[in-house]
């Protein structure tokens, strides 16, 4: 798919780093609009629409969690990539909590923070699905559709973000199977890393909160191995 000409909001403080990011997403084609704190930035969140978010942690104003929160507030879909030099696992933490879909640890190659880019968009707009990748089923009562990032019953229909629906998709994808921290780590974020471990019992929970409407929907804890989705799941 054709990534050029996709629409970025950059967040950093750091006017060197800020027209550096600016200067080499902009010559690999992407539409890079760029802010100074946190609260320039939600305001031209507000008034343009984008693909993806790069959000420094440390913003005067505003700071890079407070401006995701409110980002997620209006767009449940959008990739957000925190820029940030803090190492400390509740950082990590706080930041997928409330959101967040990577970290991009200070300093970075730009080799590393555009390929990253690349990925996100490339997942978040596939057109053309791998052969064994789930794009909607039914789970349990729920209807899950991928390309929308929604999961619906009755009524109700919740959208996830994108890191969100990725797991409910890898999940469904190994239904009823038993699947180490490492394989989900590594399948859905590309990556084992210790922080990431952490943080996925984050999204664990959410999802569980999600699914905990259908009785027959369990995600069970394997102490020590990793997770089991015991769910029935029909794919479409």
């Amino acid at each position: 798919m054709e990534l050029s000409g996709k629409k970025i909001l950059l967040v950093e403080d750091d006017k060197t780093l800020n027209f550096i990011i600016r200067d080499n997403l902009e010559e690999a084609g992407y539409d890079v609009k760029a802010a100074g704190d946190g609260q320039e930035g939600y305001e031209i969140f507000d008034k343009n629409p984008f693909d993806l978010c790069l959000l420094d942690v440390m913003l005067p104003k505003l700071d890079g969690f407070s401006l995701a929160k409110k980002i997620r507030e209006k767009d449940q879909s959008i990739p957000i990539l925190f820029l940030t030099a803090k190492a400390m696992t509740e950082d990590k933490i706080k930041g997928f909590t409330i959101g967040g879909d990577d970290y991009i640890t200070k300093p970075f190659s730009m080799e590393e923070l555009l390929l990253r880019i690349k990925v996100f968009l490339k997942r978040s707009h596939t057109d053309e699905l791998e052969s064994d990748e789930v794009n909607s089923c039914k789970v349990g009562h729920f209807d899950f559709l991928f390309d929308n990032l929604t999961l619906q019953h009755g009524d109700e229909k919740r959208t996830l973000t994108y890191k969100e629906a990725e797991l409910l998709r890898y999940f469904c994808e190994h239904s009823n199977a038993v699947l180490s921290r490492s394989d989900i780590l590594k399948n859905v974020w590309g990556s084992d890393d210790y922080y990431l471990g952490r943080s996925l019992d984050v999204f664990i929970s959410r999802l569980r909160k999600y699914l905990k409407s259908d009785p027959d929907i369990k995600i069970i804890n394997l102490h020590g191995i990793g997770f089991r989705f015991n769910a029935p799941v029909e794919k479409r």
